[in-house]
């Protein structure tokens, strides 16, 4: 089977988002093969290259969302009255009606301005119309991108938001509130110009799988207009949440604009998806809320490489029994100074206890906030605390991966008897399901999939409630055999549900049923129209590469946008592409290596 994998800020760059998901799917089955789409967010991720990609990926394609540049396509005067014509039904839409998937009580974790109803069915057919025309434009003139940044999208927009019976956040944009969304509107339809729509392209994969809704899984959708290539999409984290969540300092009708653009395309996402496949219950219940059929969702946890826990797991006697582990990247989401706060309880009811904290900042705000903590820990437990050495350390250690005592994460868990989670704001707990896999008995705050990780396996407690947290450790810390049975009871479920290999096998099985259900495809007529039954020959759908099996079609000419990023160079390792194919990396074959853990 051939899949192309569409990726946003994630694989196969180093610095992306779920790439070791991708990397473990990728070489997990090994007997497929699979064509990378892949998005760039920055300039600095496609610096940082790749990471080493198996046999089975035979190339990667490449474009930037973060560049400026315009496609240079100059439009005749029958394709701007077609620009003009889709786009400004595009905007008559999102100004006309609520696209909200529920109201803020229905949906969990809903902020302001996410009220309303899923989008009619007339106004979904008019959003896909506009949408797939300006796809069919693009790929008809050659681009899209400099229409997008013109005077006309503008002012299409500016018709719109001033006719009759539009939302009244709409009719009170401004025209800095117009630039701002025909800018959005700019990078999010990119993808539309782009030169992947071809016979040789995703024309010639059996199935698309998005790693992400939104952008990523754009390309997914043409490939299903263009040529009924069935889509599957992954979230980890509801993309369209997300954008809900974002842009809190923008005006009412910035984010009216934006909200009713991503839910329509969250609604066709799903509409055209053949399955769904949220990482928990969580985002589950957000999909469906956004209107997606329950009958196509499908729940597959993400996978954690269960070898490295097993020394700890299988040697729980080993951990110290006074000392409580957090570890994790250190940002405001996480609570800390909920944490020392519940810490100092703790340490006044069994004064020997000790915490470590293992984990490095998230950015610039992690960094304050690092300082912060450390901070409130001096003035808590003025009898010294955190020295980077835990043998010097006080009552608080604050720590990182990488010494010779702290290799990896197996090593964080396994210095302590009782992992602690105190976040207010998680998706999926991969360091929860590591310390399970740890065989450690865990304190955790119930946000996010906590509880459906957890199960029955360890203590939840409210989030920012130190006294909470404090009781929950103080109990295990006084009960050892609790403590043994919990872990081995964690560890057995982790190994059960949580497994690299249980998500492969997973998507394995969903490969085969998305195919098994879609008809047959790439029909050959004849010049008289007569189907030719026989003209794509079998070995066309095995993996390799087959000359003079299909007709051949002028591929369009790369947008120079997208040359951009080839000319830089994708990555150390490889030599600079010609600028003619800059979106096009073949990829020699190489051993398998495993990816680093950058690739998280």
């Amino acid at each position: 089977m051939r899949i192309g994998l569409l990726t946003e800020g994630g694989y196969p760059y180093v610095n992306g988002d779920a790439g070791l998901w991708c990397d473990r799917l990728v070489r997990g089955l090994g007997h497929h093969e699979f064509d990378v789409y892949a998005f760039s967010r920055s300039e600095v991720q496609e610096d940082g290259g790749w990471v080493p990609l198996p046999p089975q990926v035979g190339r990667v394609r490449t474009a930037p969302l973060w560049t400026t540049e315009d496609d240079g396509v100059v439009y005749g005067r029958r394709a701007r009255r077609r620009f003009a014509e889709h786009y400004g039904e595009l905007a008559a839409v999102l100004c006309t009606s609520d696209p909200g998937p529920a109201s803020d009580s229905a949906v969990p974790g809903a902020g302001p301005g996410t009220e309303g109803t899923t989008p009619a069915p007339a106004e979904a057919d008019r959003f896909t119309g506009a949408l797939y025309g300006l796809a069919e434009l693009a790929r008809d003139e050659g681009g899209l991108a400099a229409a997008l940044r013109s005077e006309t999208a503008v002012r299409a927009l500016e018709r719109a938001c001033r006719a009759p019976r539009v939302l009244p956040a709409a009719r009170e944009a401004r025209v800095s509130d117009l630039l701002a969304v025909a800018a959005h509107l700019h990078e999010a339809l990119r993808p539309l110009s782009l030169d992947w729509y071809e016979e040789d392209g995703l024309g010639a994969v059996d199935l698309c799988h998005a790693a992400s809704g939104g952008t990523a899984a754009l390309p997914g959708l043409l490939a299903g207009h263009f040529f009924d290539v069935p889509l599957l999409v992954t979230e980890y984290g509801v993309r369209l949440r997300t954008h809900y969540l974002t842009r809190p300092d923008s005006s009412s009708a910035v984010r009216s604009l934006l909200a009713a653009f991503h839910g329509r395309l969250t609604a066709e996402t799903y509409r055209r998806a053949a399955f769904l496949t949220p990482g928990n219950t969580h985002a589950r219940r957000w999909q469906e809320r956004c209107g997606a059929d329950r009958a196509k969702v499908r729940t597959v946890h993400p996978g954690v490489d269960a070898a490295p826990f097993a020394e700890a797991g299988e040697s729980p006697e080993r951990a110290d029994p006074r000392t409580l582990v957090w570890t994790g990247r250190v940002e405001p989401a996480k609570d800390l100074v909920s944490l020392l706060h519940a810490f100092a309880g703790i340490r006044a009811a069994e004064p020997g206890t000790r915490l470590r904290i293992i984990g490095g900042p998230a950015g610039p705000e992690g960094a304050a906030y690092l300082e912060h903590c450390r901070a409130l820990a001096a003035r808590l437990f003025p009898d010294g605390t955190g020295h980077p050495h835990a043998a010097d350390a006080g009552p608080v250690s604050f720590e990182e991966l990488g010494g010779p005592e702290l290799t990896g994460p197996a090593d964080a868990y396994a210095a302590g008897a009782v992992t602690v989670l105190s976040s207010v704001v998680e998706g999926f707990p991969t360091g929860l399901v590591e310390a399970m896999l740890a065989g450690r008995a865990t304190v955790s705050t119930d946000v996010g999939a906590v509880v459906e990780v957890i199960g029955g396996t360890g203590l939840v407690v409210p989030p920012r409630d130190p006294q909470a947290l404090a009781q929950a450790c103080v109990s295990l810390l006084r009960d050892p055999e609790r403590r043994v049975r919990l872990g081995a009871a964690a560890r057995a479920r982790a190994l059960e549900l949580f497994t690299v290999e249980q998500n492969v096998a997973a998507f394995h099985d969903l490969y085969l049923e998305v195919v098994a259900r879609t008809p047959v495809r790439r029909v050959r007529l004849s010049d008289a129209g007569d189907p030719l039954p026989f003209a794509a020959p079998v070995e066309a759908h095995l993996p390799g590469h087959w000359a003079g099996l299909a007709p051949h079609r002028p591929r369009r000419t790369t947008p120079a946008w997208a040359r951009a990023t080839q000319e830089r160079g994708p990555s150390p390792s490889r030599p600079t592409p010609s600028p003619t194919r800059a979106v096009t990396h073949p990829v020699p074959d190489a051993t398998p290596v495993p990816a680093t853990e950058a690739a998280r």
